[in-house]
């Protein structure tokens, strides 16, 4: 499971590692800790760190320009907060605006969460032709609002404010 998100010398959101991954990273001196679990500490003989939840590192690495966020469907959940975009309940499936049989890809614009209920109603139609109703419009998030939401598990609300994504 990564847990915590690293960011460039510049504050920009690069990756999520795994809590192990960031410790040592912290301890080779290779990053920083810009944002820490307010209770939970890592200690050992010669250690006393603050676990940490957002990094930062030392030195600036250029990456390669990312136009946009990878499509998957656990990036779909994610960005819809595994709400239906239907009916708002708990979603588990995915859900093609229009579906793959009438032209609709998997993209960010042509997907939503969706509960199995919904999913199977809606079967193989458009919102309008099943008499549904998306509640949200669907978007394409940005690389770096997606690394963001995809730290969602570990609640929005012990994210520094400075690093929130709108809802």
């Amino acid at each position: 499971m990564r847990e915590t998100l690293v960011l460039n010398a510049s504050f920009e959101p690069l990756s999520t590692v795994t809590l192990r991954r960031a410790v040592v990273l912290v301890l080779q001196e290779k990053a920083v800790v810009e944002h820490a679990h307010p209770r939970l500490r890592v200690r050992a003989a010669t250690v006393d760190l603050p676990l940490p939840r957002v990094i930062r590192l030392s030195r600036y690495v250029r990456v390669p320009f990312r136009r946009q966020a990878p499509w998957s469907r656990r990036g779909v959940l994610v960005r819809d907060r595994h709400r239906c975009a239907y009916c708002g309940r708990r979603a588990t499936t995915v859900d093609h605006v229009v579906p793959r049989s009438h032209g609709g890809g998997d993209t960010w614009l042509n997907t939503v969460a969706s509960c199995a209920e919904d999913n199977h109603r809606k079967a193989d139609r458009t919102p309008e032709q099943a008499g549904m109703r998306l509640l949200r419009t669907p978007y394409e998030p940005s690389p770096s609002d997606a690394l963001v939401l995809a730290l969602g598990g570990m609640g929005r609300e012990s994210l520094p404010d400075w690093l929130a994504v709108p809802a």
